[in-house]
C-alpha cells in the first residue's frame, strides 16, 4: 500500500451510468475526471475503495470491473445514508474516491490453476472482478466455476456478465437460490450443496470466496474437503473498514486489520489468527 497523502485524499470521479441491479442494489460506473487519478487508481480484483458523497459520508466497496479500462464499476446495496445519498445521485455527479486499499485475490500466483468460485449475496462483486480478469486472460488460466448463491431470485445481480462469462470455453457458471418458486428452474439451495457436487482435480485447483461470514466457513471447509490445500484457498472477509489503512480498528480480527493485512486471506492464515474470522 502506498503511504503518500494523495492516497488519503478523496479523487473526483464522475458517474458515467447507472445500472439497476435489484430492488436495492445499483452498479455505478465512474470515470475519473484527471486521466492521472486513473491510472493511481491502478487495483487488483479483491481490493476496496472509499467513496464518499460530499457532505454526507463514506462507504466501502470492492471493485467489481476489471482492473484496466478507462472506468471502475461498484454495486452498492442501499443500506444507510451515504449509500441513500448514492441512489440520489445521477449520471454526471461527483463522487470521491480514496484507494485503492488491502490485497486482492493473487491473480499472478493463480495462473496455470483451475479456479472454483464461491459467491454469496453481495459478496459477488470482488469474484465478478475476477472473472472479468480470468476470461479476458482466458489462456492463462485453467477450467473455471463459478457458483453464486441468492436468497431468491430477485437478488440475482449480473445477470448479463454471467451469460457472457458463461459462453466462454471451460466456464461454468452455477447460480441457485435458497427459495423455491415456480419462476425459478435452476438449482436451489445453499451454494455449499452445489460445491459439494463438483469433480476436480484438487493438486492444480485453488478456491475463491466472498461473502457473509457463515458461508466463508462452510465453504471453506468443502475446499477443504475437496482437497484443496489450505494455501490455495483465498477467502474476501467482510468487515467495517473506514479508514482503509488499519488506524481505527473498526475492521480488527486479532493482531491482523482487515482493510490492511486483507480482506482476501490465505486459509492457513485464518487459521493462525489469534481471533476467530468467523
Amino acid at each position: 500500500m502506498r503511504s503518500d497523502m494523495k492516497t488519503y485524499a478523496p479523487m473526483e470521479a464522475r458517474i458515467a451510468s447507472v445500472r439497476q441491479e435489484t430492488g436495492t442494489i445499483r452498479t455505478f460506473r465512474l470515470r475519473f475526471r484527471k486521466a492521472a487519478d486513473r491510472k493511481r487508481f491502478s487495483f487488483m480484483p479483491g481490493q476496496f475503495g472509499l467513496f464518499s458523497v460530499m457532505g454526507v459520508g463514506e462507504a466501502t466497496f470492492s471493485m467489481c470491473s476489471p482492473p484496466s479500462g478507462d472506468a471502475i464499476e461498484i454495486s452498492v446495496r442501499n443500506v444507510g445514508n451515504t449509500t441513500n445519498a448514492m441512489f440520489s445521485m445521477r449520471k454526471g455527479d461527483t463522487i470521491g474516491v480514496r484507494g485503492p486499499y488491502g490485497h486482492g485475490y493473487p491473480m499472478d500466483g493463480l495462473a496455470g490453476k483451475d479456479l472454483i468460485l464461491v459467491a454469496g449475496g453481495i459478496g459477488f462483486p470482488p469474484l465478478a472482478s475476477v472473472m472479468e480478469y480470468a476470461i479476458k486472460r482466458r489462456k492463462s488460466f485453467g477450467d473455471i466455476t463459478l457458483i453464486y448463491g441468492v436468497k431468491d431470485m430477485g437478488d440475482i445481480i449480473y445477470r448479463d456478465r454471467a451469460e457472457r462469462w458463461g459462453r466462454s470455453p471451460g466456464v461454468t457458471v452455477i447460480t441457485t437460490v435458497e427459495e423455491k418458486c415456480r419462476e425459478w428452474h435452476g438449482c436451489t439451495g445453499l451454494v455449499t450443496k452445489a460445491l459439494e457436487k463438483l469433480r476436480i482435480d484438487a493438486g492444480r485447483t485453488a478456491g475463491l470466496s466472498c461473502g457473509p461470514p457463515v458461508m466463508l466457513r462452510f465453504v471453506s471447509a468443502d475446499f477443504t474437503g475437496l482437497g484443496i490445500p489450505a494455501d490455495r484457498i483465498y477467502l474476501s472477509l467482510e468487515r467495517l473498514m473506514q479508514c482503509g489503512i488499519g488506524k481505527c480498528g473498526h475492521c480488527n480480527i486479532g493482531d491482523k486489520y482487515v482493510c490492511r493485512d486483507g480482506p482476501v486471506f490465505q486459509l492457513s492464515e485464518l487459521r493462525r489468527m489469534k481471533e476467530d474470522a468467523w
